[in-house]
């Protein structure tokens, strides 16, 4: 099998890793393997530390050389399902799309089908010999957004590569609780809430987080703001808004009890009972094409019912200056 073709990468084991568990650190370096095929790498020798075979139980040391060389394989073994995609972009190989709020990216528990895995394996079924069938970010299921999926291995490792070097533009939309008067940067790293395995949360041994914010629009009581991201983190924007008091409107997580402005509408009152997602939208991504080096960006509009907040909340401030006079 030629070169191009196989799955490789060259990792130093940064400072927060030195003295871990090799399993460990390969789950840390190389997150968009799962932790069974980094396992299985490990045992059989395509990962190695400092040119030498190791166990997955031995420990690793600050600057050791991780090396990846293995041959792909049938990396998913889910079901394709024809479930219609808003595709934006599309070549031999990138998959840029539009997801929808309510699509869960990944087959997993409670979710087994329905998902944009089995919907790329019905569009693209070469994503089946890719890791994590190409995803190499995601959106959580009630983000909606752009995405990009790589349809190739020569696309995989660029893209990662990519995301690892920061290289790769993500920004975001968000409407957050509270008035905020002007934009800011939250540095805070974020890890596994300490008692809620199923949140995330501001720890002080958590992996590095970045998330710069700028105003868009200010209402009576509520932000329109969009968010620029230095790192990946999951739940970054929820947990790093929800940090700075400033959660984003019907976060279910996050967001706490639903807080109403002071003189709300039945109206207003009604939209934000009825918005039942966090107000979050990925809306432009910007990254360097794998083959042709091209800078390529896209953009997804704001979906209906972040739509209908907004104006919502504008019709609110505006009613609310008018009665001032």
């Amino acid at each position: 099998m030629s070169s191009e073709n196989r799955i490789t990468g060259h990792y130093a084991v940064p400072p927060e890793l030195s003295g871990k568990r090799l399993d460990q650190v390969a789950a840390g370096l190389i997150s968009e393997h799962s932790r069974s095929r980094l396992q299985s790498w490990i045992k059989s020798g395509a990962l190695t530390v400092n040119g030498k075979k190791c166990k997955p139980r031995d420990k690793v040391m600050l600057d050791d050389q991780l090396e990846l060389d293995a041959e792909p394989e049938a990396q998913v073994t889910w079901e394709a399902e024809p479930i219609s995609l808003d595709v934006v972009y599309e070549d031999e190989h990138l998959l840029v799309i539009n997801k929808p709020a309510g699509l869960v990216v990944h087959p997993a528990a409670g979710h087994a089908a329905g998902t944009l895995v089995n919907a790329l394996l019905n569009y693209a079924p070469e994503v089946e010999n890719l890791p994590r069938a190409g995803i190499v970010h995601r959106l959580d299921k009630d983000t909606s957004g752009i995405m990009v999926v790589a349809r190739s291995l020569v696309a995989h490792t660029s893209l990662v590569e990519q995301l690892q070097t920061r290289t790769m533009g993500r920004e975001y939309e968000a409407v957050v609780v509270g008035t905020l008067t002007g934009g800011a940067t939250v540095d805070a790293p974020i890890g596994r809430h300490p008692t809620d395995r199923k949140r995330m949360a501001v720890v002080p041994n958590g992996k590095p987080a970045v998330t710069h914010y700028r105003l868009v629009e200010r209402f009576a009581a509520h932000t329109h703001i969009r968010c620029k991201l230095e790192s990946g983190r999951t739940h970054q924007i929820r947990v790093h808004m929800a940090h700075v008091r400033h959660p984003l409107v019907g976060d279910p997580v996050y967001g706490g009890r639903l807080r109403l402005p002071k003189g709300t509408s039945d109206e207003l009152r009604e939209v934000l009972a009825d918005f039942n997602r966090q107000a979050l939208h990925a809306q432009q991504l910007t990254l360097e094409h794998p083959e042709t080096g091209e800078i390529l960006s896209w953009e997804a509009p704001l979906p209906d019912d972040m739509i209908e907040l907004i104006e919502a909340l504008r019709k609110h401030a505006k009613e609310l200056e008018q009665s001032a006079y």
